[in-house]
């Protein structure tokens, strides 16, 4: 049962438990993009995604890879370990879409030469800018140990992301994790891993706007959002 509400983010909320290192994290339905400039919601998706994201979590859990997970207690709600989320968005990107291409010309689709590791300061009223390691020092984000950590940790994420994806006839296309500090100073991925947080193309379709199987339908008006990731969900519970 939920206490106290302590956060309520564009996402999800988090409540207290009974036990002061232990949260619930309730999915919620809504939809926002452009930082949160466009606004809507997505019929299941706080059930659906916290399936996906349950799942995902067991799996990386098996691989080795710390998490905040701890269970999942209702269709839209999962108990997590309490942690410190580090104001840093770290974004994994195999292959060019998004800002990227508008950043640095880069054409839609192209594969990328190895993975690429991005900082993103999580600040809504600066609009999440693009940060360097110096940055994060000169800001106090993280330590130059964590910062490095970061980076390692979402390499690790995306060899097994990409590995678990492509046995859903997924292709990874990108993904934007958050990492929290729990009480005995670790690293443990936290947020979630969802299609609100990652790109995923239908790895049998070739048509550019009928392969997205992710939040980019709801960001370019593309139709059957609620469909999409309906048909991720149960690749995922069956892979």
């Amino acid at each position: 049962m939920s206490g106290t509400k302590l956060y309520e983010g564009k996402a999800k909320i988090l409540f207290t438990t009974n036990d002061p290192n232990i949260l619930l994290s309730r999915y919620k339905d809504d939809a926002t993009a452009f930082n949160a400039l466009k606004k809507g919601t997505i019929a299941n998706k706080g059930e659906m995604n916290c399936a996906i994201a349950s799942h995902i979590f067991q799996y990386l859990e098996i691989q080795g890879l710390a998490t905040h997970f701890i269970k999942q207690v209702s269709p839209n709600e999962m108990q997590v370990a309490a942690v410190k989320i580090l104001p840093i968005e770290v974004v994994v990107r195999n292959i060019a879409a998004g800002s990227i291409c508008k950043r640095l010309g880069l054409e839609q689709g192209q594969p990328l030469k190895q993975p690429l590791v991005e900082f993103f300061y999580k600040n809504d009223d600066l609009g999440d800018p693009l940060i360097t390691d110096a940055h994060v020092a000169m800001l106090d984000l993280a330590t130059p140990e964590q910062a490095a950590q970061l980076k390692q940790l979402a390499l690790d994420i995306n060899q097994h992301l990409q590995t678990f994806f492509d046995r859903c006839n997924l292709i990874l296309v990108d993904f934007k994790v958050e990492i929290g500090v729990d009480v005995k100073g670790k690293l443990l991925l936290a947020d979630e891993i969802s299609p609100d947080t990652c790109r995923l193309w239908d790895k049998a379709i070739a048509d550019p706007s009928d392969r997205i199987m992710d939040k980019d339908r709801f960001r370019q008006d593309l139709g059957n959002i609620a469909e999409a990731y309906q048909e991720v969900m149960k690749r995922v519970l069956a892979a």
